[in-house]
Parts: structure tokens; sequence; C-alpha cells
């Protein structure tokens, strides 16, 4: 086991973060705010031995084995949990699913006292996805094991940000000055929300555009550009990622129809024509076709990078659990 790099043979070179633990000195993962630079690329380099690791025949190592990581997911997923579920197999540790329907919460537990459950269980890692902005850091600030956010409410969703950065840094190689376009519901999205924040911090130059209703205000503060015009902010554009309509956190009416939506905020193959001809195209899932993307935009060889950003999102959750159990494994420089 190396002091300063990953066990294996491809992870980050030793001189480029600070030594040992203090290259990502964090207990959990629960947000992209309050991240450095420099821990974003950390993770991102990370990953690169599990990208290549899961495009071999023989995907499982057994770095975590004797491990029991627990996905707790108090709202539903299908793709994160799966993702996660894989990540955790593939580093060899025990994986248990813990679906809401299931659980006592919905007998009326409250979250401390499920988190103290999962706490007395003695889990090496806890990954929670929760439909309330900050229950996971509650669930975190009360247990002993390192605590992963899987998307809480409207806050964050820390791990798909990751794996965004990771799909462009393979299609574009750097990050620095890139224009990067994101489009929908802003105001009720974490996936933009975590984006905005590892992107701005990589040093992209990050657009949002939405309605006025889905433009949270002075996000401006964020150091993005805002757009209410798709078409404006769509030129030169080097990536374009597609956000969905929140209807379930929507309270009231937000857009006339999906019908006008589309007109005005629709990724189709005309809209696309004004990004740069190379421009990337993205989408976190899960997507309303028709909608917010056009199928042939989604689907468009060479340029959607959709299925990219799932392969991604394994190898980035891998390097998490994997960086995150160090000090649990007695790694070299970790303890």
């Amino acid at each position: 086991m190396t002091l300063l790099s990953s066990p294996r043979s491809g992870g980050p070179p030793a001189d480029r973060y600070p030594p040992g633990s203090d290259a990502f000195p964090h207990r959990g993962l629960l947000g992209i705010a309050g991240l450095a630079p420099h821990e974003i690329l950390f993770l991102l380099d990370e990953a690169e031995q599990w990208v290549e690791l899961n495009r071999q025949r023989h995907k499982r190592v057994e770095d975590l084995a004797g491990l029991t990581v627990i996905n707790a997911f108090f709202e539903n997923s299908t793709r994160t949990l799966l993702s996660f579920e894989i990540a955790g197999k593939r580093l060899g540790a025990d994986v248990v699913n813990m679906h809401a329907a299931q659980s006592s919460v919905k007998k009326g537990e409250t979250l401390i006292d499920t988190a103290m459950t999962l706490n007395a269980m003695r889990a090496d890692a806890i990954v929670i996805r929760h439909a309330s902005s900050g229950a996971v850091r509650l669930i975190a600030d009360k247990v002993d094991c390192p605590v992963l956010n899987a998307g809480d409410g409207q806050h964050e969703h820390p791990t798909q940000a990751l794996l965004d950065a990771l799909t462009i840094r393979h299609a574009k190689g750097i990050f620095t000055g890139l224009a990067v376009t994101i489009c929908g519901d802003i105001l009720h999205s974490r996936v933009a929300r975590s984006n905005i924040l590892a992107l701005t911090a990589l040093g992209a130059d990050v657009r949002v555009c939405a309605p006025p209703a889905l433009m949270p205000e002075a996000i401006e503060a964020m150091r993005v550009t805002p757009f209410h015009d798709f078409d404006a902010a769509l030129k030169g554009a080097d990536v374009v990622m597609m956000l969905r309509l929140q209807q379930e956190r929507m309270q009231g009416q937000f857009i006339p129809s999906p019908r006008e939506y589309r007109h005005l905020y629709g990724l189709t193959p005309d809209r696309l024509a004004l990004a740069k001809p190379d421009a990337m195209i993205m989408h976190p899932g899960p997507m309303n076709r028709g909608v917010e993307i056009d199928s042939t935009v989604a689907d468009l060889v060479g340029r959607s990078a959709i299925t990219t950003q799932v392969e991604m999102g394994v190898a980035i959750r891998m390097a998490c659990l994997d960086v995150l159990t160090r000090k649990a494994r007695g790694v070299v420089g970790w303890e």
C-alpha cells in the first residue's frame, strides 16, 4: 500500500496534493460546498483507476472486504442506488440496501432514531438519500462512520456533480474557460447547485438558464451568468447540461404547460446548432424525452455523453467509498 497514491497503479501523482489524508481530510462527503478545488480534483483522479477497472472483464477487488456499506434511501431512486450498490460490491464490501418504504420511519420513527439504529449496527459507511435538505447532515452528526450524501432535498447531490465533472474532463481535458450551459429547473435542482459549486471551483464559465419562476433569486452570487433566453445561453457553449422539471418539488404553477416549456427551453437539433460544433450533451436523468430534450439529441452519437455519465458514476462512487474508508482500513498515511 503506497503512502500518497491509491492502492493500485493509476491513482493520482503523489506530488500533486498535500501528503496522506490531508489530500482529502473530510470525514464524509456531504456536499461540494466547502471542498477546495484540489480536493475535488483528488477525487476525480482517484476515480480514474476505477474507470479502467470497470472496463475490464474482472471488475471486483477486495479493498473493502469485511466492511459493510449501508445504502439508506429514504427517497426513491433507481440509477443512484444501483450505482452505489455496484460501486460497493466491486470494491469487495458487503452492501445492504434499506428502502424507505420498508423502514420504521414510515411507522413514525424519527430520523434521529434511525440514525442511532444504523450506528448501532456498526456500518463502515452509510450512503443516504433523503427528500429533506439537511437530513443527511443530521444523520452524519449522529453516527461514527463516514456518510455520503446521495441527494438531500434541494440542497446538494455531490457525487452527481463529481461524475459530471469527470465526464466533462474525459471529453474536454480541462475546465478552465469552458462554457457550460445548465438549463432547466434550476430553482429545485440539487444537481444544478452541486454542479455550479464544482464547475466554478474548477474554473469553468457556468451559465444557468430557466424560466423566471424557476430561477433562484440572486443566483449571480454563485458566480454564474443567468439567462431566461435559452438561445442566448447556448451560443458558444462547450457543454450543454439539461435538467428535468422537478414536478414533485413544485408547489403551484411554475410553467404554462410542458408543450410551452419545450417550445422555449427544450433542446432540439436546431437549438443545439447554436452551441459549439463539438458541444457535448449531458443530462443527469431521468429524462423527459420530448420535453426538456428531444430523443434525436439525447441519442446523438459522438455528442451525447449521457450514458458516459452513468459509467463515470460508478467509478466516482468507488473512489469516494475507497477514500472515506481508508482510515478505518488502516491505509498508510490515512491513520
